[in-house]
């Protein structure tokens, strides 16, 4: 009995730039010494990602469909060899349609390998995830999925399949890296030292640039108005955040001529098809809310709101068939009418209590605020996934 394992190494969250590495390991379980060698003609590893739609929300173009010779139903095993560029119209077993937007082309790990009881041996995959690669994502019509595929086939056997699923985020600029390496001319220089000149790597790179684009600078201030006034004014200290950060913001209601009853404040992402993918023209945003924050502010005249951005979810980004954005949805309720508040407290520092009314004639307003959302350290998103970083097979004789 053959066991074949498959495990990333550094974990199931990469970059696309990044190289992502993989040992697979096949190992001859066999108990008995007299049961013979076990003979593996050849293994092979790529990387797939397959785009799968709702057809019910999404028509693919028909020039990314290909002729039904070509038509897969059973996914990656029968994708194993197309070269990357090649688009795969696939009918997956839940009857959506996709494609294999992605299919690196399969490095060989080894021919005719003869392993004897209790025999092991181990072999690394390298391969770099294109700059160009769209993100893993999980939407209401698109879905993006990648996995290292791992074949292996005995003499006159079937082959048989290995699939590791990781997660790939995407941050836009990094096709060329070299413009943020150190320049040995502009660079200081010690005359008693050898000088080596440092090359970043990409989850180098791309952490400068994260950092640099979601650093606080100046703060944002609306002034959030309906027809009969001034209901507040919101202050955000920055617009542009990365996953697991707190969006934190502060509202003042001193300033306001409308009495606001209370107020709520939700994370979503807006899912939006191209038009010429689209199954209806008048098709709209699909809407995905995470976080809601919502807060009772009658008579207050400051408060806070601290949301979340969970590291599970995926950045803005865009390809040819899906847009994704990010927007924070605001609902004020404000009263038609005028409220007292309590009367001021006694000298004497005892306590008076103040009745609210038991109704109140009251309108709601929604506002909707776009703001930017970049990835993290992968290496911290690994951390909060729930995929598996390894994956087996039995072959039985």
């Amino acid at each position: 009995m053959l066991e074949v394992v498959a495990s990333l190494i550094r974990g199931p969250v990469f970059l696309a730039g990044e190289t992502i590495n993989c040992e697979v390991t096949f190992t001859n379980t066999s108990p008995d010494n007299n049961s013979g060698d076990e003979v593996l003609a050849w293994s092979s590893v790529q990387i797939i990602c397959q785009c799968t739609v709702s057809e019910s929300r999404v028509m693919l173009p028909r020039k990314n469909a290909l002729s039904t010779e070509e038509v897969s139903t059973s996914g990656c095993e029968t994708s194993f060899v197309p070269n990357r560029g090649s688009c795969r119209l696939i009918i997956s077993e839940e009857g959506e349609r996709g494609l294999t937007v992605l299919c690196t082309k399969p490095k060989i790990l080894f021919c005719d390998l003869k392993l004897s009881p209790g025999m092991k041996r181990s072999y690394q995959f390298e391969e770099v995830i294109p700059t160009d690669a769209p993100p893993s994502f999980r939407g209401q019509a698109v879905k993006y999925s990648y996995k290292v595929i791992v074949g292996t086939q005995r003499l006159e056997k079937t082959t048989k399949i290995v699939r590791v699923p990781f997660r790939v985020l995407v941050l836009y600029g990094l096709n060329d890296i070299s413009v943020y390496n150190e320049n040995e001319e502009i660079s200081p220089s010690n005359p008693f030292l050898h000088n080596h000149r440092k090359e970043n790597s990409v989850l180098d790179v791309a952490l400068q640039v994260i950092s640099t684009v979601t650093a606080r600078k100046a703060p944002h201030s609306y002034n959030i108005t309906n027809a009969r006034g001034r209901v507040a004014k919101f202050l955000l200290f920055k617009q542009a955040y990365k996953l697991g950060e707190d969006i934190v913001g502060m509202f003042d209601f001193s300033v306001g001529t409308v009495t606001c009853v209370q107020y709520s404040v939700t994370l979503q992402s807006e899912e939006q098809v191209s038009e010429e993918c689209r199954r209806r023209l008048s098709q709209g945003t699909a809407v995905t809310s995470y976080v809601k924050h919502q807060e009772m502010c009658l008579h207050t005249v400051r408060t806070h709101m601290n949301i979340p951005i969970p590291l599970t979810a995926t950045p803005g980004f865009m390809t040819d068939i899906v847009c994704q954005r990010w927007r924070l949805h605001f609902e004020f309720v404000t009263s038609l009418d005028e409220i007292s508040g309590p009367d001021s407290l006694p000298n004497d520092g005892g306590e008076r209590q103040w009745q609210g009314p038991s109704t109140l004639n009251v309108e709601t307003m929604v506002w909707d605020l776009p703001i930017k959302i970049f990835p993290t350290n992968p290496i911290h998103a690994s951390s909060v996934t729930l995929m598996k970083t390894t994956a087996s097979i039995q072959m039985n004789n």
